[in-house]
């Protein structure tokens, strides 16, 4: 956002505290509708899929992850989670989590990592992404995301 005039640095900020949407959303939304405000919330409101999700939200789910001694969600982390979302920590389910993350470790997030992942899934609770959990088990059948899982046949010993 350091790139953008005052007066979009405004209705970027003006967007995110009327809607709850991230930064990210904003832009998009304020973009879509050549950043008049109005036409930005017509375009936010008319998007099914642009989710809000509390970025306060976001961060208190990381705290409850985060390694105490590393500012990082590992091994415990990870499995906590898993007993959250109540899926075994090797449940395909969790190679999907990590792709939408862009973890650099499987199954060990960052802070950027673990908030704009679930912000591109939509969620920002553990019961929202369990809820999820169904949509990104039938995400793996997608070979444009996947397809080294269905060159390998590992989709079809999973499933």
């Amino acid at each position: 956002m350091h790139k953008l005039g005052r007066g979009s640095r405004d209705k970027v900020q003006q967007f995110m505290a009327i809607t709850g949407a991230s930064e990210k959303v904003a832009l998009q939304a304020l973009k879509a509708s050549d950043w008049h405000l109005e036409g930005s919330f017509d375009y936010f409101y008319s998007q099914p899929q642009i989710s809000v999700t509390n970025s306060r939200h976001l961060e208190d789910l990381y705290s409850r992850y985060k390694e105490c001694d590393a500012d990082m969600i590992m091994v415990e982390g990870t499995s906590q989670l898993c007993n959250d979302l109540l899926v075994d920590p090797q449940d395909v389910v969790m190679l999907v989590i990590s792709w939408h993350m862009k973890a650099a470790t499987m199954c060990e997030f960052t802070r950027q990592e673990f908030i704009d992942g679930l912000q591109s899934i939509g969620v920002d609770s553990i019961e929202k992404l369990r809820e999820k959990l169904p949509s990104l088990r039938a995400e793996i059948k997608d070979d444009s995301k996947f397809p080294f899982l269905c060159e390998t046949g590992y989709l079809y010993m999973t499933t």
